[in-house]
């Protein structure tokens, strides 16, 4: 290395100065000082090759600016919040319900200090974690008893491991979901002897009258809510399987997934199997997921007669699929606005966002396109009716009609345009359609049109 260079690279400034600089002494009050020292070396590392490849000596400020991008996006969440502009209502990817605000409220309070999650305040003896929803949820539903696990496959396999050593199943409902959940690999892993009655599209009653025998210990239903079977098909009514399971002194485990607790046909989102239908018809045990169309955390619900739940509860596996204090006080918080339909309907996210009317989405989204069309004179904004869906491997054969504004790139690709959009801060998701780029008004929250007006006029600009 020459001396001038030598004599370049001493001009660069020291860690120890930079330490000093009352910028970054902003940065140590927000970051730890591993972090800062880690990004200041990053720069300064930076700028000496710089100079090594005869780049100009660069001076404080543009390496405190350097170290600031680098400390930003070091420090930036893996998991941070998303605009969710897909349409998609129960969005998997993007962690399906949202919750309420008095959700959000019971986690705070839950969170930010101690709570009574196994301590009876009244006795002072220890409590069980399941009692702050068992009796919500026992009300509600109108089942004796109920626990929560962390989700409902966990659920379904805490029941067949307690319940069965054999259980019998349609063929037809041989369940598949995402992450490569097979209901079939589940009964394996639980000890369950699974017994497949009828074909694919077909089974009746006699089927499952035939596969009872002696190592069978349950009668299951599940329904299939990711998928239907449609056009030459027979299922059996679920009250006559009960009748079945009576007949033999066998119990019913209904495995509804979604859990929709009351009936959304007003919605236009018939089919659905309701909890409360299914307690009435018999079911001696049922599961269903939290954070589906129920609108709270991600729990997998567990109701039923009461010797069942008991059992289950005191199966040993028990323990390694309990639930939290946060997720307790989100899922309590959220059932509690059961209480009244109107009321759930109106404060729960998901089934606000399914239940809003279109005359109401068409006028949100001309808001939109209009103010969009006043910042960016020359970018081609527009209006259309479209199809959301609720998603989370619920309703798979019902869409809701939507409005959506479109955008259509000029100087981006429309796939370059929905990257940045995803990578910018707060990060968007959208969906592209016939060469546009589509913005549903029925998952946009009316806090984040600003913020999502702000970048998609940000990125337009800079076409």
């Amino acid at each position: 290395m020459t001396p001038n260079k030598h004599e370049q690279l001493r001009q660069l400034p020291s860690m120890t100065g930079l330490l000093e600089d009352a910028t970054v002494k902003a940065w140590l009050d927000i970051h730890p000082r591993a972090v800062v020292v880690a990004a200041l070396n990053w720069a300064i590392d930076h700028a000496r090759d710089g100079v090594i490849n005869d780049d100009a000596v660069p001076n404080a400020e543009s390496i405190l600016q350097a170290a600031l991008v680098h400390l930003e996006s070091t420090s930036l969440p893996s998991i941070r919040r998303v605009i969710n502009a897909t349409g998609v209502v129960l969005h998997t990817g993007l962690g399906r319900a949202p919750l309420s605000q008095a959700a959000i409220d019971a986690v705070t309070q839950c969170a930010s200090g101690y709570c009574n999650l196994e301590f009876d305040l009244e006795s002072g003896a220890r409590g069980r974690r399941a009692d702050h929803v068992a009796n919500l949820l026992a009300e509600l539903t109108g089942a004796e008893a109920a626990t929560v696990v962390n989700n409902n496959a966990a659920a379904t396999f805490l029941i067949l491991n307690t319940v069965a050593s054999g259980v019998v199943v349609s063929r037809g409902e041989l369940v598949e979901i995402g992450g490569s959940y097979r209901l079939p690999d589940m009964m394996q892993a639980s000890g369950v002897e699974l017994r497949e009655v009828g074909t694919t599209n077909r089974t009746r009653i006699a089927d499952y009258e035939k596969a009872i025998g002696p190592n069978v210990a349950a009668l299951m239903r599940v329904h299939t809510s990711n998928y239907r079977i449609v056009g030459f098909t027979q299922a059996v009514d679920f009250d006559e399987l009960v009748r079945l399971g009576r007949d033999h002194e066998l119990p019913i485990i209904d495995d509804l997934g979604s859990g929709a607790m009351f009936d959304l046909d007003r919605f236009g989102l018939g089919g659905e199997p309701s909890v409360q239908a299914s307690v009435e018809a018999g079911a001696d045990l049922i599961c269903f997921s939290g954070d589906k169309i129920l609108g709270g955390p991600q729990a997998g619900i567990i109701i039923g007669r009461r010797e069942w739940i008991n059992r289950i509860e005191r199966n040993p596996l028990m323990r390694t699929y309990r639930v939290g204090k946060m997720t307790l006080a989100a899922l309590e918080a959220t059932l509690q606005q059961y209480r009244d339909e109107d009321h759930a309907r109106e404060n729960i996210p998901s089934l606000s966002m399914m239940s809003t009317p279109l005359d109401e989405l068409k006028k949100r989204a001309e808001e939109l396109c209009g103010l969009l069309t006043k910042r960016i004179a020359d970018a081609a904004f527009a209006v259309i009716e479209e199809q959301s869906t609720v998603g989370g491997g619920s309703l798979p054969d019902r869409n809701i009609a939507t409005h959506c504004v479109t955008w259509s790139p000029t100087n981006h690709s429309v796939d370059e345009a929905l990257a940045r959009l995803r990578q910018g801060k707060p990060a968007i998701v959208a969906r592209a359609h016939r060469g546009m780029i589509l913005f549903d008004l029925r998952t946009i929250d009316e806090k984040d049109i600003q913020p999502l007006m702000e970048r998609i006029a940000q990125l337009a600009a800079n076409q």
